[in-house]
């Protein structure tokens, strides 16, 4: 069954006034604009609103601390450029070239211009819309009088007129819009600022990765060095009839295997600088020349704030914009509830005409209209209560989805806390294997070089030297990942003003000219 409304318009009759006195346009702007003022200021100290109103953050069970017994504490820009405490130049120039080119934050920065846009877009329905209109038309009229065709004279009709219209906001339906595009905006802002949180991340994660595939380079080869030196005092022994082939051969394999890691790390270098190339909005291999040279694996000076677990609701920028969009979910509840009350609008219109352009404003006729006009929902099948419906539904799974993003952000805390202080014991106990593995592979090759010991007693050195060396850089390199995890979990990133006024694209040539063929 279709829908019915219907429309109430106790509109003031137009009025037609042909006036030989100066000015007549100018007393009937102000006759109708005196009536507009008045049933505007009694529309606006009538207005309320409906639906619910949003108070703030949810109420949710927070843990007062980290499970790991980290030291909770409250430092305003704890996390202001954390990337400097991994005291390497090159990664700072890295980081800010990403925050100025990478695309994915251009176009988080449209999307804050697009929000921003539509706030503005919005707002205007809280005020009047006026058009005007103006022509020039030239007229004859012909008449017939018994067989005589009589043709009046030519003449030149000047009109002109103007015509407002404006919805009082009697339940709040635009004001609801405009908290709709209010929380949109601050939404789309916190998108931008997590863009940057997950941008910085990822810059230093996969710097910090190439620099530990460098530094795995340099130890196998270094160490293959170390193994062909192992293989020709091997093979002069067994020419000088001291040796055996099997020890020979065990040693060449032995080199072999460890320069068969070469390539593989070399690969897996070239991929963390193609993808350091695309975050720094270049061609991958951008940054190739600038990686070309080694550097040791930063080094992260400890500690890490961690504050508070309800810090997370404002330092997490994902968590935050996830509550902006329950406010938002939460105000399109009132929007659709306010379509469900009558729709009160203010028309009016003045319009002048003469024979004579200049007289438009002295010597015309004047016509003018102005009243309000009430359209009533009389039945809509249950449309509009079902809009609402919706509308309760998307704030719920707002909701789902704010304390989702939330628990997830809690976990994400926990495991980076967990994994860097497991990771500096690890280390510990790394460094000191590698010590003392360096010292049995010097003691061992000494005493075989003698005759001292057997060459297992070599190669079983070796290899664990090489393998405990090969575990503290990756264990430096997961310290150093896990301490940015962290930064990136308690919502460490971007601390200076970020200006999202400048498009992508700027058009030239925007006003009337002719079109260019399309190719």
């Amino acid at each position: 069954m279709p829908s019915h409304s219907f429309v109430v318009s106790p509109v003031s009759p137009a009025k037609v006034d042909h006036h030989p006195t100066p000015d007549p346009l100018h007393a009937a702007l102000s006759r109708a604009g005196s009536i507009c003022v008045a049933l505007m200021v009694g529309g606006a100290l009538a207005g309320c609103a409906v639906g619910p109103d949003y108070i703030g953050p949810p109420k949710l069970d927070l843990p007062s601390h980290w499970s790991t017994g980290t030291a909770s504490h409250r430092d305003a820009g704890r996390l202001d450029r954390w990337w400097l405490r991994l005291r390497d130049p090159l990664l700072n120039r890295l980081i800010e070239e990403a925050v100025q080119a990478n695309p994915d934050v251009a176009k988080a920065k449209a999307v804050v211009r697009e929000a921003r846009a539509t706030l503005q877009q919005t707002t205007a329905g809280l005020f009047p819309s006026v058009s005007g209109t103006a022509s020039t038309t030239n007229n004859k009229t012909s008449a017939a009088s018994s067989s005589v065709l009589v043709d009046s004279a030519p003449y030149t009709l000047h009109q002109a007129s103007f015509d407002s219209s404006w919805e009082l906001d009697l339940f709040g339906g635009t004001q609801r819009s405009i908290e709709t595009a209010v929380r949109g905006a601050e939404s789309a802002e916190e998108d931008l600022r997590d863009s940057l949180v997950t941008l910085i991340g990822d810059v230093a994660a996969y710097y910090v990765e190439a620099r530990g595939y460098q530094a795995r380079i340099a130890l196998a080869q270094r160490t293959a060095v170390s193994q062909r030196d192992t293989e020709k005092l091997t093979r002069g022994k067994y020419d000088a009839g001291s040796g055996n082939a099997v020890d020979l051969a065990k040693a060449t394999a032995q080199a072999a295997s460890t320069e068969a890691n070469v390539p593989t790390y070399q690969a897996a270098l070239a991929a963390d600088i193609h993808r350091l190339g695309i975050l720094l909005g270049r061609p991958p291999d951008g940054v190739a020349s600038l990686m070309a040279r080694s550097a040791p694996v930063p080094a992260p000076r400890m500690p890490l704030p961690a504050g508070l677990p309800a810090d997370l609701l404002t330092s997490r920028p994902d968590v935050a914009s996830a509550e902006r969009k329950l406010a938002q979910a939460t105000a399109k509840i009132g929007q659709a509830e306010a379509d469900r009350y009558p729709a009160v609008s203010l028309t009016g219109s003045v319009g002048t005409s003469a024979l004579r352009a200049g007289d438009l404003a002295k010597y015309s006729s004047v016509s003018w209209s102005v009243g309000p006009s009430v359209t009533v929902p009389v039945f809509d099948a249950g449309k509009r209560q079902a809009t609402v419906r919706i509308a309760e539904a998307q704030r719920d799974q707002a909701f789902a989805t704010f304390h989702s993003t939330l628990l997830t952000a809690l976990e994400e805390v926990e495991n980076a806390l967990v994994s860097l202080s497991r990771e500096r014991v690890r280390a510990s106990k790394l460094t000191e294997a590698a010590t003392n593995y360096r010292e049995a592979a010097r003691l061992s090759r000494s005493l075989y070089e003698t005759g001292s010991a057997s060459f297992i007693d070599v190669l079983d050195a070796e290899r664990s030297l090489y393998s405990a060396e090969d575990s503290l850089i990756q264990s430096k390199v997961s310290a150093a990942k896990d301490y940015i995890s962290l930064a990136k979990a308690l919502g460490g990133g971007w601390a200076d003003p970020v200006d999202v006024s400048t498009p992508i694209i700027v058009d030239a040539n925007t006003g009337p000219h002719m079109r260019e063929t399309v190719k």
